[in-house]
């Protein structure tokens, strides 16, 4: 199984740079993003951050899958203020008894919405496959982020493997018992996985909770040590920080 961040281990000079640092850039790029007004800046970001995944060697069904949810969302945005959002008419038409009516300016909106959608995603998708997950939470807790937040990821990101183990487990039962031969059946057999993997996420936090206080755990979760930082690693972020601020300004 391959989370976003089991691609970091290819080897790339990005994936050597210190969390800290590529956790600082990559904010200060989402925060441009986020509150950009307009298409130029997100559409740049986004093909940057394509030419990395491609220079990360990072699988092509990966790539779709991983943007392919946040697509879907910013097409639906789009349509919803294209039609519904707006003052400037383009056109009117009858469709099964409605009036849909687009609009010009809405068409903007719903372009620049879908643009930070698809930007922001792929911000942090990057910083996913250079980053294992280990050193982003080490790199959250530096940052002063509040600890019951980073030990609660720390936990789900754990729980995510053994809940997809039992999920293929169940899935495969099903399957080979004919669960999925029809449309009725397959919605069972899927209310059947997702009732199953509910309980098991329960009984697996409660176990989980055991475990851990008779080991004595007392609420602290120990993060990795970091090194010093490299002047160089810093002054280079710093200069990629101030190039972006300029390209964001224009």
């Amino acid at each position: 199984m391959h989370f976003i961040t089991e691609y970091c281990k290819n080897e790339h000079a990005l994936t050597r740079v210190d969390a800290r640092v590529k956790l600082f850039v990559f904010f200060v790029i989402l925060v441009m993003v986020l509150s950009y007004r307009g298409f130029a800046f997100p559409l740049i970001v986004s093909l940057l951050c394509l030419f990395l995944d491609i220079r990360l060697r990072i699988p092509f069904r990966a790539i779709v899958l991983r943007y392919s949810e946040p697509f879907f969302i910013a097409v639906v945005v789009l349509l919803l203020k294209f039609i519904f959002s707006g003052k400037d008419t383009l056109f009117s038409m009858q469709c099964m008894g409605l009036n849909l009516v687009g609009h010009k300016d809405g068409l903007i909106e719903g372009l620049e919405i879908g643009c930070r959608i698809i930007g922001a995603v792929s911000v942090v998708s990057v910083l996913g496959f250079i980053t294992p997950f280990n050193e982003i939470m080490a790199g959250l807790s530096w940052f002063r982020v509040p600890r019951g937040f980073v030990e609660i990821m720390t936990f789900a990101y754990r729980s995510l493997f053994v809940l997809f183990e039992d999920a293929m487990v169940i899935y495969t039962a099903q399957k080979n018992r004919l669960g999925y031969s029809s449309i009725k059946r397959g919605l069972n057999s899927f209310g059947v996985l997702a009732g199953s993997l509910t309980l098991k996420a329960f009984e697996s936090s409660q176990n989980t909770t055991v475990a851990m206080v008779q080991r004595g755990y007392d609420g602290t979760m120990p993060m990795l040590d970091h090194r010093p930082f490299k002047y160089s690693e810093v002054a280079v972020s710093c200069l990629f920080i101030m190039a972006a601020g300029l390209l964001w300004k224009i």
